[in-house]
């Protein structure tokens, strides 16, 4: 392909906004217009970003080669349906859908009409994530955290479809290997959905990742630490830095050194680096690229229906040990 990309995007909220400001100069794509529902909105981030406001879907994807799908998830699957339907490519905002059935349905059409399928996992992109990759080699021991506080987008769904899915997605791409077992808690809050939760989901090869995730936290953290046999990588993906202390040679325990160590003088500390990047425009960027044959889809539909699939698990996993709220949870999941 040599034209530029055309592209649209539905939904025009907080992370909408930013789909239509970053892709009015993403390089080989020509920003069409948008669709946002609320007719105030719609005109408000028209004026301001000076694109086109769409009436409906229907009317967009006759204009367009791509969408951007940035609308509450229980709304993913009917819109990227539309547009692959259609025969357009199109860019899903995590978590892929609500349930593993329309996951399924949305990637067999989308092989059907042989057109991509990507999904929003951004913290694949982030800076911090992108510099550790190199080193990361055989984990054992997985810690991830992430708090927010409350903000109501999201809060259609549990916290871990809304928030713990990023973490799923990055422990299942570092890991690289299939589940064997997943043990949860967590618990309503402010809303009729879970707001905290805790999963530690153990691998075939015996990896064991521990993933918290709270939207209801007084301070932002988004962090993650990496165990292996070469040494620890601590991640500060907020931040979009991190270290990788690792061991400077073989250490035999049964003949360590005589008297208190500085463990400094066992490691090196490198200094995690990668090229700047805001990661949604990196997102985009790999999107359009695979769209004209440039490069591989970076997370498949496929990927986002593996997260999907833990995600899920987790969520039956926590109503199967807290049978108080567990009918009330399935209730609100519809």
């Amino acid at each position: 392909m040599t034209a530029p990309v055309k592209v649209g995007v539905v939904g025009a909220g907080s992370l909408g906004f930013h789909h239509i400001r970053i892709l009015r100069d993403v390089p080989d794509a020509q920003l069409v217009g948008f669709v946002e529902s609320r007719s105030d909105r719609a005109a408000e981030v028209s004026g301001e970003l000076g694109v086109q406001a769409f009436p409906d879907v229907k009317s967009l994807v006759g204009e367009v080669d791509a969408l951007t799908i940035v609308v509450p998830t229980s709304l993913h699957f009917s819109v990227a349906k539309e547009a692959l339907e259609h025969g357009k490519h199109v860019f899903i905002e995590k978590p892929i859908t609500t349930t593993l059935e329309e996951a399924d349905e949305l990637l067999d059409i989308a092989n059907e009409h042989g057109v991509i399928v990507q999904i929003g996992h951004v913290e694949r992109f982030n800076r911090a994530v992108r510099a550790a990759l190199p080193y990361v080699s055989g984990p054992k021991f997985i810690e991830s955290e992430r708090l927010a506080t409350f903000n109501p987008r999201g809060s259609d769904v549990a916290v871990v479809l809304d928030l713990m899915i990023h973490d799923i997605d990055l422990v299942l791409t570092l890991v690289g290997d299939s589940t064997e077992s997943i043990t949860a808690v967590g618990v309503p809050v402010l809303t009729p959905m879970l707001d905290i939760a805790n999963a530690r989901v153990t691998f075939t090869s015996g990896a064991v990742a521990n993933i918290t995730s709270s939207r209801i936290s007084r301070e932002r953290v988004r962090k993650i630490r990496i165990f292996q046999p070469s040494g620890y990588l601590s991640l500060d993906l907020a931040a979009g830095n991190g270290e990788f202390f690792r061991l400077k040679g073989k250490f035999d325990p049964a003949n360590p050194p005589q008297g208190p160590l500085d463990i400094l003088s066992l490691v090196d500390r490198v200094k995690l680096e990668a090229p700047e990047g805001e990661p949604l425009r990196l997102e985009f960027e790999s999107f359009v690229a695979a769209i004209r044959g440039e490069g591989p889809v970076l997370v498949t539909g496929e990927e986002g229906r593996r997260a999907l699939s833990v995600a899920l698990k987790i969520v039956e996993e926590i109503e199967r040990t807290a049978p108080a709220f567990a009918g009330e949870l399935s209730a609100s999941r519809g």
